[in-house]
């Protein structure tokens, strides 16, 4: 499954007449949610702290997990995912239309970044994090779930072959990225990173990692 979002939209591409709608996209989510998602998101973001940044929030699933206290920026580059995000907020969140790979903040401008099943999508995956990189202050921490390219090399063959098919039908998510190795290509220090696995969706979409870079 994609991330928060699809790859067009996440770049500032996005085409308003693509058939896909914020109600598809928290459906397709729901099983997962019941099955350990909900869980991970809170667990890992009752760790966010002072300002804080969500890349490619959606439609809002992860606002009901962070602690009192933040100040908190969601970006949403979508306008139909954007529209339920901005219900969901209710005041509790400034809601900016920004995709990951151009944020229109300046350096160190936030204490957390957040990215919740979203870099599988984003068109430049490299721009993106230099950006969280540039917005996050000395000190500040990247938390995260993505799902990632498998260590297992039969796993990861499998993902290869099923690639191009899973980036048609999930939304341009792409199920074989590396996405530990782009973080260290970035410069984020990797902290904590646990494997997990993605309940409810297929395998083709595991193994997880649950975790934070500084």
């Amino acid at each position: 499954m994609a991330g928060n979002g699809d790859e067009r939209r996440l770049s500032g591409t996005y085409n308003p007449e693509m058939p896909i709608t914020a109600f598809i996209y928290d459906l397709s989510l729901a099983v997962s949610e019941r099955r350990g998602m909900a869980a991970r998101r809170r667990d890992l973001l009752a760790s966010a702290r002072g300002r804080v940044l969500e890349l490619g929030a959606g439609t809002g699933l992860n606002l009901r997990h962070y602690p009192d206290g933040v100040d908190l920026v969601v970006s949403e580059p979508d306008p139909a995912m954007r529209a339920r995000l901005q219900r969901r907020a209710k005041g509790r969140a400034t809601v900016v239309a920004t995709g990951a790979e151009e944020l229109p903040f300046a350096d160190g401008s936030f204490d957390t970044v957040v990215s919740t099943l979203v870099l599988c999508t984003v068109a430049d995956p490299e721009r993106a994090l230099a950006e969280v990189r540039r917005v996050l202050a000395p000190g500040g921490r990247l938390l995260l779930i993505e799902h990632v390219r498998a260590s297992a090399p039969r796993h990861a063959r499998r993902q290869d072959r099923y690639a191009g098919l899973w980036h048609a039908v999930a939304m341009g998510c792409r199920c074989n990225q590396p996405t530990v190795e782009l973080l260290e290509r970035a410069g984020l220090s990797v902290e904590q990173l646990a494997p997990s696995r993605w309940r409810g969706m297929p395998s083709v979409v595991t193994p997880l990692v649950v975790g934070v870079a500084s």
